[in-house]
């Protein structure tokens, strides 16, 4: 479980981040899980944004999204999704 403070650090680490991923009308597909396995095992960050043709809720998304990748939600904003995962091939470091 994420502390405040290191949610806090972390989005601050997304903020300069792109989104890697989007999620549109054909919403969570078997080969979007394992994409975004793969890149939050590489780099433990990813921002995911919602389309506005996607029509499910984000907090439900964000959750299911979690689950699947056993990835802890740092933040849900506007249409963005950002997710953390720890990886020991990333070099972040979380403040305790």
């Amino acid at each position: 479980m994420l502390t405040g403070k290191q949610k806090n650090y972390l989005r601050g680490l997304a903020n300069q981040l792109k989104p890697g991923f989007q999620i549109g009308k054909d919403g969570i597909s078997e080969n979007l899980l394992s994409a975004l396995d793969s890149y939050i095992e590489a780099h433990s960050l990813v921002k995911i944004h919602l389309l506005q043709t996607y029509d499910g809720d984000k907090k439900e998304t964000a959750e299911l999204l979690a689950e699947n990748l056993r990835a802890q939600v740092v933040q849900i904003i506007g249409s963005m999704i950002i997710l953390y995962r720890f990886s020991k091939k990333s070099d972040i470091v979380l403040p305790r």
